[in-house]
């Protein structure tokens, strides 16, 4: 069997392509920063892991969870893809103590015939709390084992019942400068998204039974690095689909554009189902690192979870709708 090394760099260490396009900002930025006293935690400050949160009781459900095992809570908390707090992996555990996840509310609207603000700690009660095992795997190539702790988002859908012309759902993130300092603008912004973070699904995909939406991981509430307090989870799909700090959720007619959409629309596209097959322009998609394994592994079709979803897909080209 040939083995082929992993690569000498972290996915941390490489600048994003869509950073690189931006670069005359970044330049002036950095041009002007090296001529202002910092105040930031320097860069090469090490992330400390989420201290244990409030605990969050729920259910195993086995039927839906994988055996596969956990990634350990330190990585998962420190080791995070979340721009509303910086560009690097390490920016949401060093800057998350900036939000603040209560009071929350989430405003469930459009296309409903009940349309309805929720507040944080109603939506708990909605449902019994379950923890569901998933493999949530990342498009720059490597993936996590999270146990996650909510409910399916059908249960919300269901309670502002969908009208007939809804086709779409569309979630946005907090948009909050102060609270997200990933999402100030000016001389030192170097981010390539355009606020609020914007993610939509297909009716039909949100109302699957595992699509999740999630108030807790390891038996806890949310870290802040994780999307607090609610956040979005679709195990068949790449990471950067699952909204995280969700402050609304619209039912639309027709399909939401999407942050990473307009961003940059020949890397990622509305679907972003995992496929092995379909390359990300720039690197492979057949295998992933999971964190905390030395040995690269086969990625799978829709992260594993096939035999669930890919009735959805049926006759479409996935190549073309990737």
């Amino acid at each position: 069997m040939l083995i082929k090394p992993g690569p000498m760099f972290t996915s941390s260490a490489i600048t994003p392509h869509e950073l690189y396009v931006n670069r005359r900002q970044f330049m002036a930025g950095a041009a002007a920063l090296a001529l202002t006293p910092l105040v930031a935690a320097p860069a090469s400050a090490a992330p400390k892991p989420a201290p244990p949160g409030e605990a969050l009781k729920a259910t195993r459900n086995a039927a839906l969870s994988i055996g596969d095992a956990q990634t350990k809570f330190e990585s998962a908390t420190t080791y995070n893809n979340f721009y509303e707090f910086g560009v690097e992996k390490e920016d949401p555990a060093r800057l998350a103590h900036t939000l603040k996840p209560r009071p929350w509310s989430v405003i469930v609207d459009g296309l409903a015939q009940k349309p309805k603000t929720f507040d944080i700690e109603e939506m708990l009660r909605l449902a019994p709390l379950e923890e569901r095992v998933y493999s949530l795997r990342c498009v720059e190539g490597w993936s996590m084992v999270i146990p996650w702790i909510g409910y399916p988002l059908n249960v919300l859908l269901k309670r502002v019942e969908p009208l007939g012309k809804a086709k779409f759902v569309e979630f946005q993130t907090l948009l909050d400068p102060e609270q997200f300092p990933g999402q100030k603008k000016g001389l030192f912004s170097i981010s390539p998204i355009e606020w609020p973070y914007t993610e939509g699904l297909r009716l039909d995909e949100a109302m699957h039974p595992l699509t999740l939406l999630a108030f807790g991981m390891y038996g806890q509430v949310l870290p802040n690095q994780n999307g607090a307090p609610i956040r979005v989870v679709i195990p068949w799909k790449y990471g950067f689909k699952s909204g995280k700090s969700v402050v609304r959720i619209r039912l639309v007619e027709q399909q939401p554009q999407t942050t990473w959409e307009k961003s940059a629309p020949q890397e990622y596209g509305f679907y972003s189902n995992v496929n092995p097959e379909v390359d990300h322009p720039r690197w492979s998609q057949a295998t992933e690192r999971r964190i905390g394994e030395f040995m690269r592994r086969k990625t799978l079709m829709f992260n594993g979870y096939a035999d669930q979803v890919d009735s959805m897909y049926a006759g479409m080209d996935l190549r073309k709708y990737y």
